[in-house]
């Protein structure tokens, strides 16, 4: 019904020199592995870690739904569809790639930044690029990306025992931002993910303040 990798299993990327440190949960670039190409609409889910004054220059993306949630820190985003912005902890970006769009996401500011982006493939190719932010999201505020059939809920969970339902859904993925949650007899700890399938009546157990991300998917 799921399984579990571990933060350690991430292919890592980026260097010291370029202030740059990148964790893959799916193959990546020189990390290809046939077994791990993608889980339901979910191609890539990269934690990023930028130093101050570093980030990733201007490159392209298409027929890609590029969903970026900020853990610390500030992300300055700027595309060549004419869009620019920084977003911080508890806002959620989404850039629709479409039939192409570049763009470019720096730490402007002086504190580290750490943020989680997640590609996810669309159900049809082509179109217009789309953008959108959504400042400071709710718990209760699910975020639904429809041209991948999916859906982003943010769970935060405050004290030891506090439960929260995992959505019914043939595909969910269960991304740990902080603290640590149990899913079954498994406790996942930040980094680590869980990838559900025919997820019904199923339950995270926080064991302390927790802060979670899953992905609901219908495909």
């Amino acid at each position: 019904m799921w399984s579990v990798r571990r933060a350690g299993e991430r292919y890592r990327g980026g260097g010291a020199t370029t202030g740059i440190e990148t964790l893959h949960a799916f193959s990546f670039g020189r990390h290809y592995d046939p077994d791990n190409l993608r889980f339901g609409a979910l191609l890539a889910c990269n934690e990023e870690r930028l130093a101050p004054g570093s980030g990733f220059d201007e490159h392209p993306h298409s027929h890609t739904e590029i969903v970026t949630w900020v853990v610390e820190g500030e992300l300055t985003h700027r595309d060549s569809a004419g869009h620019t912005s920084r977003i911080g902890p508890g806002d959620v970006q989404h850039l629709s790639a479409a039939a192409g769009v570049r763009h470019e996401e720096r730490n402007d500011g002086d504190a580290p930044l750490v943020f989680v982006q997640m590609w996810l493939a669309p159900e049809e190719p082509g179109g217009a690029p789309a953008y959108d932010v959504v400042r400071g999201i709710a718990d209760a505020t699910p975020y639904a990306v429809p041209a991948a059939g999916a859906t982003l809920h943010v769970r935060r969970p405050g004290a030891p025992g506090e439960r929260v339902a995992v959505p019914d859904a043939a595909f969910v993925y269960v991304h740990v931002v902080r603290g640590t949650v149990r899913l079954g007899d498994d406790d996942l700890a930040p980094g680590d993910s869980a990838r559900v399938t025919g997820a019904r009546g199923l339950e995270l157990e926080a064991l302390g303040a927790a802060e979670v991300l899953l992905w609901e998917m219908t495909a």
